[in-house]
């Protein structure tokens, strides 16, 4: 688990630089600032990408860091399709749907081979980014743009993934405490039977 973390944290930072060095062009902060507060504005996108982050920490495994680049990766390609003003019906209503799919697929920790868990996420990470490109403001750089909602969606995984080994973390400190009182040695009663005389005596 602690490797997969520092997997997306490797790759977080990876993008980073890139955006530092592109700094130089004012268009490039403004794509970038645009692109990275895009996912934060819209409660459908917040959710499914948590909710992402959330349910690959729950099936563990290779899902840990496969499900949240399955989700990057298909979600860059679907803003390209989207900037090309290509036309695709009942985007919103998939967004829509994802919420509510991956919300009953972390509530019911469901479980699938991790194959059917990544086509799942390909499958709505298409039309999130899909989303972003057909909203993303024609005066700003593409890359710049790309590589802002790259790493909020990054940041958002890893929050979930987080928040799971956060929870599982105080469970189980909380459990092993009351475990630990209720463990606790009782006075034993004497057994020697002129000990008991002299308790009821007392």
């Amino acid at each position: 688990m602690k490797t997969n973390l520092k997997i997306l944290l490797w790759l977080t930072l990876f993008i980073s630089p890139s955006l530092v060095h592109a700094h130089s062009a004012g268009g490039t902060i403004s794509g970038w600032h645009n692109g990275f507060y895009h996912p934060l504005h819209g409660w459908d996108h917040l959710l499914t990408m948590l909710a992402v982050g959330i349910w690959a920490a729950q099936l563990r495994g290779r899902a840990v860091w496969q499900l949240p680049l399955a989700f990057v990766g298909i979600m860059s390609l679907g803003g390209l399709v989207g900037i090309t003003g290509v036309s695709i019906p009942g985007v919103e209503l998939m967004i829509l749907l994802s919420v509510a799919v991956f919300s009953v697929l972390v509530a019911g920790r469901i479980r699938f081979r991790t194959t059917i868990s990544v086509l799942i996420v390909i499958f709505f990470g298409f039309f999130h980014g899909f989303a972003h490109g057909q909203e993303m403001p024609a005066s700003v750089s593409l890359l710049s743009f790309a590589l802002g909602f790259m790493m909020a969606t990054l940041l958002l995984h890893g929050a979930g993934i987080l928040t799971v080994r956060f929870l599982v973390f105080a469970s189980t400190f909380f459990f092993s405490g009351v475990a630990l009182t209720h463990s606790k040695p009782l006075i034993p009663y004497p057994s020697n039977p002129s000990c008991r005389q002299g308790t009821r005596n007392l």
